[in-house]
C-alpha cells in the first residue's frame, strides 16, 4: 500500500519541533539557515521536515529590515519574587531563536500605554502581563503585531497563556474543610486581576460543593505586605470569629502570620492560613506555609514559544493555554510538620 502523504496544511512548526525533539525556535533557526545549531540538531529537524512534509508559509519569510531580533516583555512590577523564573523561561526561548528581551515595567510610569506603544516599534512581538495596560491597548497592538497575553482575560487578536487558579483554589479550600475549618475568609481583591478573581471563584466553588455557607465577604486588599499587616491588626482588634484564611498570595499570608504570631495567635491551632505562589520564605517559616505553586518558568517559556510561532506567521493555537498549578501542603493548614512538603 502506498504511503499516504501528510497534508502540509495540517503541519505547523510546533508539530515539527515535537517530532524532532527540539523547540520551535530551534526549528525556525534551522530553516533560516542559522549556523548556531549543531549538525546533529540540524539533521534531526530536517528529517522531521521531510517526514511531515512541512513547508514554511511564504508569508513567514520576513524581510530582514522588519526584524528587530527582540521580544518585548511588559510587567507591572519586578517586586514579585517569582517573576525571575518567568523571565528566565521567556529568555530561554528568546536566546534559542537568536533574540533578546526588552523589558518595560509599568508600575511607576505616568503613561504606561504610550511607553508600551513606543517599545512595540523596537521589538518583533510582545508578551503583556496583568495590570499593565488596558485591554483596548493590547487589542490595538495585536492588530499590527504578534501579542501574547500573560495571566490576563482573553482579548480578540491576541494569544493567551495563564495558570490555573480556580481548581487549585477549590482544592486548598476543601483541604481546610477536611481539617474541620468552616469559618473561612478570602483575603485579596477579586476585582484587581484575573488571577485573584479566579482564586476567589475557586474558594466560592469549594463552599458550594461542601455545602458550607459563605459567612463573610472577601477582605478586599492589595497583595502587598502592608495590607497583610493591616488585616492582621483588624483580626486582633475585632477578635473576629474565623478559623481559616485563604490568601491571594504568599506575601499577604506571610505578613498576616508573622503579625498574628507576634501577638500570641497560634498557627494553625487558632487560625489556619494558606497562601499562593510558593515563594522561598514559605518553606522556611514556622509553621511552613501551605500554598499553591505556579509553573512560572513554563509560563514564560510557553508564552515565548507562542509568540515565536506568531512572529514566523504560524497559525496560533486557538484559545488560551491554561497550565496546571500544584497545591503544596505544609503545616500552616493543620497538616503535621514534615521534613519535605507534599502535594495535594
Amino acid at each position: 500500500m502506498a504511503k499516504k502523504d501528510v497534508p502540509a496544511v495540517a503541519v505547523t512548526i510546533h508539530v515539527v519541533a515535537r517530532r524532532a525533539g527540539v523547540s520551535s525556535a530551534t526549528v525556525s533557526r534551522v530553516l533560516q539557515g542559522s549556523a548556531s545549531t549543531s549538525d546533529a540538531t540540524r539533521a534531526k529537524v530536517m528529517a522531521a521536515v521531510r517526514e511531515l512534509g512541512y513547508s514554511p508559509p511564504v508569508r513567514a519569510r520576513r524581510p530582514i529590515s522588519t526584524s528587530h531580533d527582540a521580544y518585548g516583555l511588559v510587567l507591572a512590577d519586578l517586586a514579585v519574587s517569582d517573576y525571575s523564573e518567568l523571565v528566565m523561561g521567556l529568555e530561554s526561548v528568546a536566546s534559542d531563536s537568536g533574540r533578546g528581551v526588552v523589558l518595560v515595567v509599568t508600575r511607576r510610569l505616568d503613561d504606561a500605554s504610550e511607553a508600551v506603544r513606543e517599545m512595540a516599534k523596537r521589538v518583533d512581538g510582545l508578551v503583556i502581563g496583568a495590570n499593565t495596560v488596558p485591554d483596548a491597548v493590547a487589542h490595538s497592538l495585536g492588530r499590527v503585531m504578534p501579542v501574547v497575553l500573560l495571566a490576563r482575560p482573553d482579548v480578540a487578536g491576541c494569544d493567551s497563556v495563564r495558570a490555573d487558579n480556580v481548581e487549585s483554589a477549590a482544592l486548598v479550600t476543601a483541604h481546610l474543610f477536611d481539617h474541620g475549618r468552616s469559618r473561612l475568609v478570602f483575603v485579596g481583591e477579586p476585582d484587581a486581576s484575573l488571577d485573584v478573581s479566579e482564586r476567589y471563584a475557586g474558594f466560592r466553588r469549594a463552599h458550594v460543593a461542601a455545602g458550607v455557607p459563605l459567612r463573610r465577604p472577601p477582605l478586599r486588599v492589595p497583595l502587598i505586605e502592608g495590607a497583610g499587616l493591616r488585616v492582621a491588626e483588624e483580626i486582633l482588634r475585632r477578635r473576629v470569629k474565623i478559623d481559616g484564611l485563604v490568601c491571594g498570595n504568599d506575601t499577604l499570608a506571610l505578613a498576616i502570620m508573622k503579625r498574628l504570631q507576634d501577638n500570641g495567635v497560634r498557627i494553625p491551632d487558632d487560625l489556619a492560613i494558606v497562601g499562593w505562589d510558593d515563594v522561598l520564605a514559605a518553606r522556611y517559616i514556622t509553621p511552613g506555609l501551605t500554598t499553591v505553586r505556579q509553573p512560572m518558568h513554563d509560563l514564560g517559556r510557553i508564552a515565548a514559544e507562542r509568540l515565536h510561532a506568531r512572529i514566523v506567521n504560524e497559525q496560533p493555537v486557538i484559545g488560551p493555554e491554561v497550565l496546571p498549578t500544584r497545591v503544596i501542603l505544609r503545616s500552616s493548614c493543620g497538616c503535621p510538620a514534615l521534613s519535605a512538603p507534599t502535594s495535594a
